[in-house]
Formats: C-alpha cells, structure tokens, sequence
C-alpha cells in the first residue's frame, strides 16, 4: 500500500514536471520574432518588448545603410520574422526590396512612421516631395515611433499589451525629460539670427524641436557628396549668409568639411546619425544625450559669439 501510494507521488511529480516544461516550452516558442532594419529600431524595440520576444537585425552590424544591396542572408533572415519594424519613408530601402524578393502574404510590416509628421528633404538634387527619412534623431519622433511600435506589436501579442504600453510610456518619458532638462539648461539664451548648415539631410527634427532653422545642406543629395562647383557654391552661401555653425556626421567620411572649414572660419560640431555601429538596447539614449548636449554646447557659442559682435 505504502509503495503504491510512493510510485503515485512519483507520478505525479513526473507529470508536473513534464506539464512545467510543456508550458515552458510553448512560451518560448509563442515568442513574437521582430525583425528590425536599422540600429535605432533595435533599441525601440527592445525597449518595448524586454525579453517577450525575440529581435533579428535583418543585416549584421557594420554595414553602410546609404549604399547596401541586399545579400542572400538577408532573406534568410526574413524568413524567420513573424514581423518586421521599417523606417519606410527611405533610409532602409534595401530591407523594402528583401522584403518584396521573400514574396510571404504571412509577414506582417510595422511602419513605425505612418504616425509622423515628416519633413521635406532638403539638396541641390533631392526629388519633389522627397521626404527627410531621419526621423529617428529627433526627440518627438522617436517617442511616436515608439508609440506606433507598441500599438501595433499590442494586436499581434495581446497577452503582453499591457507590458508594452507600459515600457512604451516609460521610454518616452525619458525623452520627454531629456528635452525639458536641456531647455532649461538654455534658459534665457538668445539664439535669434542663428544659421547653420549640416552636410547631409539628417538633422532637422532635432533641430526643428530647438527652433533652429538649417540654412543649407552640403550634400546635394543623401549620401551624396558635392561636386567641386557645388561645394564651391555652397562656400559662398555660408560666407555670404553668414552662417555660423556646421552640423556633420560623427561616423561618416566627410572630406569636404574640412575645406569648407578652412574657407569659411564656420564652427563644426558633430552629430551622431544613429545608425552606424552596433545593435545595442540603450544606442538611441545614449546618442541622443549626445546629440543634445552637442546642440546645446552649439547654440551657446553662437549666442555668446553674435552677443561678442553686437558689444
């Protein structure tokens, strides 16, 4: 009797312990597969979701997004996403062109921009009703992406829809601070009459949200680099203009900055793009306080500078 009752507790805890497992492994295997196609979007989503799903870079880490063409693992890649997170207005072209060669009806897009309100792209040679695709520098854009990315993700895993939201408003509220600690850390700065020009189309949603106006772009296209009359033109517009600071890219080449420096006595500062380096969950956080305090250092000298000229 006793033995019987001995190898029934023992069942019974081979069974829970099988049970156990058996839901274990369900959960994992329940487990969404967001593909992702540039850095910024890594870290959305891994903000969003924490350790509720799994995230697949559609391209390894390293690559030049103004000039990649697609490689046969990047299909590869695709074919294990339930779902993939686009930029969708530019920027990631090459993940679109993947995503139309994989030809599956099953794939659901997440275009975390549909919600944005975009710029016009600004060139000597941008395209009528070009679009700036860098909405991933800006404060406002990044926490409506993120919005976007966690409404979405909702209706596909509505057993974690609450999490999401919840991390959602949390990554925003970090920017939200991000941007009112640096606008009091401005004061009663006066930044009337400052111009500045950036090598490339990339920053005017960071600047936009400081009220400063960019008066030039140097690339005549994205990626793009001038031509010798079109750098010499824009050499002319900076000292005519009296523009007094240059935004450029901190991990791109950029040959040409230094002889527009060397002509024009222009201040340079550095942004970073956001989307060169590694995959990283904090990438975005880190680059922006950067790009914040890059901006405000900018504005400071120039307020201190036209304040020197009106003396």
């Amino acid at each position: 009797m006793i033995t019987t009752i001995k190898k029934r507790a023992f069942l019974r805890r081979i069974l829970t312990a099988c049970t156990l497992l058996a839901v274990s492994t369900s959960t994992f295997a329940e487990k969404l597969n967001i593909g992702i196609t540039l850095q910024p979007y890594y870290s959305y989503v891994k903000a969003v979701v924490g350790d509720k799903a799994e995230i697949i870079p559609l391209v390894d880490a390293g690559f030049n997004p103004h000039n990649y063409l697609p490689q046969p693992n990047d299909l590869k890649r695709l074919n294990q996403m339930d779902v993939i997170v686009v930029n969708g207005i530019g920027h990631d072209d090459f993940a679109l062109k993947v995503i139309q060669a994989a030809q599956r009806d099953d794939l659901v897009v997440i275009e975390a921009n549909k919600e944005v309100p975009l710029l016009p792209a600004m060139g000597q040679s941008v395209g009528k009703g070009a679009v700036n695709p860098h909405t991933f520098v800006g404060l406002s854009t990044t926490i409506q992406k993120v919005y976007t990315i966690a409404s979405e993700l909702s209706k596909l895993d509505p057993e974690n829809a609450a999490f999401y939201r919840k991390n959602a408003r949390k990554y925003a509220k970090a920017f939200r601070l991000l941007k009112r600690d640096a606008m009091l850390s401005l004061g009663q700065l006066d930044t009337a009459g400052m111009k500045v020009a950036t090598t490339h189309n990339a920053y005017g949603y960071i600047l936009q949200e400081f009220g400063v106006d960019v008066a030039a772009v140097i690339e005549p296209a994205h990626g793009v680099e001038p031509s010798a009359s079109q750098l010499q033109e824009t050499i002319e517009k900076i000292r005519q203009s009296g523009i007094d600071v240059l935004f450029y890219e901190l991990n791109m080449p950029n040959r040409f900055v230094d002889t527009i420096e060397e002509a024009t006595g222009v201040q340079l500062y550095r942004f970073s793009h956001m989307t060169h380096g590694e995959y990283e969950a904090n990438k975005v956080e880190v680059e922006m306080r950067e790009n914040v305090a890059t901006l405000i250092e900018a504005m400071k000298f120039v307020a201190s500078k036209h304040a020197q000229e009106k003396a």
